[in-house]
């Protein structure tokens, strides 16, 4: 019993999104047509991009960029810079939790070693923000964004057109707050050690390439099946420890939501007056939901019910801040700092919080000035 309350804690989400597939299959009895309501295209392309990313943070790539450039930090705001910029660019495309996953422990440890562990929650919530506010721009960014962006049909420059105002907003709202933060000298935080190694140089090159492959295969440009096959092959070869770094659960939550999405789809009745509800309102709609399940599985299920994705993927994207699970990746912040300093928890539950807030009123008040 502790096992199945534990793995329901830890994979709440997937619990959830399991039990109303489950619910659904007794409503529409299982029939050919579940497999149509899956969309392997997106499965496929999430499946090698984390294939990619597992592969590239195994050889520490993320990590040599950014101890070569805290070589040039001489003060705590430009500390600051260097890790807050580095979430907010990188999610972009390497996802929001992949970059927490990768900066957040390390401006921990970096903080700790430069003798400012007394900014170590605003710093960590102001990486939090960036990953989940520059991963808005790019349809690799986050999962909600590369599954709506294959629905709406939109090429990639409209994509990020839509979401540039808010980006853009995001970035000099977080430039400010490290302007007017606190700054003093530091110490070189540059190891005396090479971190680099050569044996390393021609994975890294290839893998980026196969990156570049993913946005390709996400602009529609090559066959989701050839990247999604080459990578498996080529992983199973050269690296087979990145399928360990690979959320299964994720992919798994995708398929229950879709099995729950389009047995609902099928109820006319159902499907007309969620639909109605759902109409006109679905920046609000996105938001709210998100704040209660996180804005991927509210991506998924409103999208069953409206066809203006463009509408979702503000909304989801925006969504993504308020509670500490809008975004799941921002889980992942919270237990780095709470199993770092124990005692700090409810002050960066309450800083993370008012900061969310702030930013969630003010990217929403921009939204509705723009006519959205």
């Amino acid at each position: 019993m502790k096992k199945v309350v534990s793995f329901f804690k830890k994979e709440t989400v997937l619990c959830i999104a399991f039990l109303l597939a489950l619910v659904s299959c007794f409503i529409v009895p299982p029939t050919e047509a579940y497999f149509s309501y899956i969309d392997f295209r997106i499965l496929g392309i999430l499946f090698a991009l984390m294939l990619i990313m597992s592969g590239l943070t195994d050889i520490d790539i993320f990590d040599k960029i950014c101890a070569f450039m805290l070589k040039k930090t001489k003060t705590l705001r430009q500390l600051s810079f260097v890790l807050v910029y580095l979430c907010f660019f990188t999610s972009m495309f390497i996802t929001n939790d992949a970059a927490l996953v990768t900066f957040v422990p390390l401006a921990i440890a970096v903080f700790m070693r430069a003798g400012c562990d007394d900014r170590v929650v605003p710093i960590v919530i102001l990486q939090t923000l960036a990953a989940n506010l520059g991963s808005m721009l790019m349809p690799s960014g986050n999962p909600q964004n590369l599954y709506l962006f294959q629905l709406s049909g939109m090429n990639m420059g409209e994509f990020i057109l839509l979401m540039l105002p808010y980006s853009i907003l995001s970035l000099v709202l977080i430039t400010g707050i490290i302007l007017f933060s606190g700054n003093r000298k530091i110490s070189s935080l540059a190891d005396d050690e090479e971190h680099s190694s050569d044996k390393h140089i021609p994975m890294a090159i290839i893998e980026t390439l196969m990156f570049a492959a993913g946005i390709l295969t996400v602009c529609r440009i090559i066959p989701w099946e050839y990247f999604a096959g080459a990578t498996a092959l080529f992983f199973i070869f050269a690296d087979r420890k990145a399928f360990a770094g690979v959320d299964y659960s994720l992919l798994l939550t995708f398929c229950c939501f879709f099995v729950f999405i389009g047995n609902i789809g099928s109820i006319k009745e159902i499907h007309d007056y969620l639909g109605n509800i759902v109409s006109g309102h679905e920046i609000p709609i996105a938001v709210g939901a998100s704040q209660v399940i996180s804005n991927v599985p509210a991506a998924l299920m409103l999208s069953g019910f409206t066809d203006r994705y463009n509408k979702l993927i503000i909304g989801t994207d925006i969504g993504g801040l308020g509670t500490l699970i809008a975004s799941m990746a921002s889980l992942i912040s919270y237990k780095a700092v709470a199993a770092k300093f124990p005692d700090r928890r409810k002050s960066y539950l309450l800083k993370f919080s008012l900061w969310n807030i702030i930013f969630l009123v003010l990217l929403l008040a921009e939204c509705y000035f723009l006519g959205m």
